[in-house]
């Protein structure tokens, strides 16, 4: 009887440690899409004391993220539509953003990723708060990332704004 216990405990563990090493050691989409999130939200915020090397290095970084040929259409109520084609464009924005701005706060809040069928692609629905150093108003945008799965990465490959009713 005590032996029927203690194989019947050891296999719980034994499964319970497999679960666990195997959603660590490969996680499902919208987790490494969730990660990716979190870290792109990171990397987005800086402050004004970023050192200028730290600036084209985040910058890369953040960048590493898009896919080579991507494409943003980003359009905030009082300013004019930013499109960015292409992962060159993009390093150019980022790193123009840097050297223009003092400093900037982004979260991502409500996220709502869907992924398709043949797990190769996703989309992440969220809404963008940011905080820019001297504006005392946050802009507040929802936008859809699509994500595409390149290898073990997934890459986004396009970012638009959400079109509301105004």
């Amino acid at each position: 009887m005590r032996r029927c216990a203690f194989a019947i405990s050891l296999t719980i563990v034994a499964l319970v440690a497999g679960w666990v090493g195997w959603s660590v050691f490969f996680p499902g989409p919208e987790r490494v899409i969730r990660r990716s999130l979190e870290e792109i939200q990171i990397l987005a915020t800086f402050s004004a004391s970023e050192a200028p090397l730290a600036k084209l290095a985040n910058s890369r970084k953040l960048a590493a993220y898009f896919a080579p040929e991507v494409q943003i259409a980003v359009d905030v109520p009082g300013r004019p539509v930013q499109v960015i084609q292409g992962a060159e464009d993009l390093l150019q924005a980022l790193m123009a953003a840097r050297a223009q701005i003092l400093s900037l706060k982004v979260r991502f809040l409500d996220i709502n990723i869907s992924v398709a069928d043949g797990r190769q692609a996703a989309v992440a629905n969220l809404t963008v708060r940011g905080s820019i150093a001297g504006e005392a108003d946050e802009l507040v945008q929802e936008l859809n990332f699509w994500f595409q799965k390149s290898g073990r990465d997934w890459l986004i490959r396009r970012v638009e704004t959400v079109k509301t009713l105004r």
